[in-house]
C-alpha cells in the first residue's frame, strides 16, 4: 500500500506538470498575438501625418476687361508703343486723335480711345501677330492730356492737374500746395459742366478739416476748383 501510494503521488505530480506545460503552450500563442497589437498601436501613434497642401493655380484674367482702376486713355494722350525686337513697328510718340484713333505701321488706323493700357496691348498684339511670329507689345502713357482738373485762386500752385484715377477736393488742394493765408476757406466751390449746363458745388474747407466727409467732393474730368 505504501508503494502504491508513492506511485500515485508521483503520478499526480507528473500529471500536474504535464497540465502546466499544456497551459503554458496555449498561453504563449495568445501572448504572441497580443504583442504585435501593441507594436502596431505604438507605430500608429508615432506615425506623422503630412498635411496636404493644395496649390491654387492662378486664373488667367481677361485683359479685355481691364484691371480695376487702370487708366483709360482719351483724345490728346500720348502713347509710347514698343514691339519686342521690332523697332520698325515701335512708336515713341503716338498721339490719340480727337476721334480716338492712332496710326500703327502695317496695321493702319486703330481706335484706342476709351481703352485701358492692357486692352491696347492685347489688341495690338493680336493684330500684329499676322505679320510677326512673336508680337509682344508694351504700351506706356507718356503724356496725359485728356483727363484734367483745374484749380485756381488762393492756392500756392494754381493750374491744371492730370486726373489719373479718382481724386477729391482735398487731394487736389494738397497737390496745388495748399491754401494761401488769404483763402476764404468757407467759400470754396467747384464748377462742373453737366449736359452743357454749369453747376456750382459749394465746399466748406473748415468743416472738411473737421471730418465732414460730405464736403470732400469727388472730382470729375474737367472740374474747376475755385478758391476765393
Amino acid at each position: 500500500m505504501i508503494l502504491d501510494h508513492g506511485i500515485d503521488r508521483r503520478g499526480s505530480v507528473r500529471i500536474r506538470g504535464i497540465a502546466l506545460l499544456l497551459l503554458l503552450g496555449l498561453a504563449l500563442p495568445l501572448l504572441g498575438q497580443q504583442n504585435p497589437g501593441k507594436a502596431e498601436v505604438t507605430e500608429a501613434k508615432a506615425e506623422v501625418v503630412q498635411p496636404k497642401v493644395e496649390v491654387a493655380q492662378p486664373k488667367a484674367d481677361s485683359v479685355s476687361d481691364g484691371a480695376p482702376g487702370e487708366y483709360t486713355v482719351g483724345a490728346g494722350d500720348v502713347l509710347s508703343i514698343n514691339v519686342w525686337k521690332e523697332p520698325e513697328l515701335s512708336l515713341d510718340h503716338a498721339t490719340i486723335r480727337p476721334d480716338g484713333m492712332i496710326s500703327i505701321p502695317l496695321i493702319g488706323a486703330v481706335r484706342v480711345g476709351g481703352m485701358t493700357v492692357s486692352q491696347i496691348q492685347d489688341m495690338l498684339a493680336e493684330k500684329l501677330h499676322r505679320f510677326v511670329s512673336i508680337a509682344r507689345v508694351t504700351v506706356t502713357v507718356t503724356d496725359i492730356r485728356s483727363r484734367f482738373v483745374y484749380i485756381t485762386g488762393e492756392v500756392n500752385r494754381p493750374g491744371m492737374y492730370p486726373l489719373l484715377a479718382s481724386a477729391d477736393v482735398l487731394q487736389i488742394i494738397i497737390r496745388a500746395g495748399g491754401l494761401s493765408p488769404f483763402a476764404r476757406r468757407k467759400s470754396i466751390f467747384i464748377l462742373r459742366n453737366v449736359d452743357g449746363k454749369e453747376q456750382k458745388i459749394p465746399v466748406n474747407y473748415t468743416k472738411l478739416m473737421r471730418g465732414d466727409g460730405v464736403q470732400n467732393v469727388q472730382l470729375q474730368v474737367g472740374d474747376t476748383v475755385v478758391v476765393p
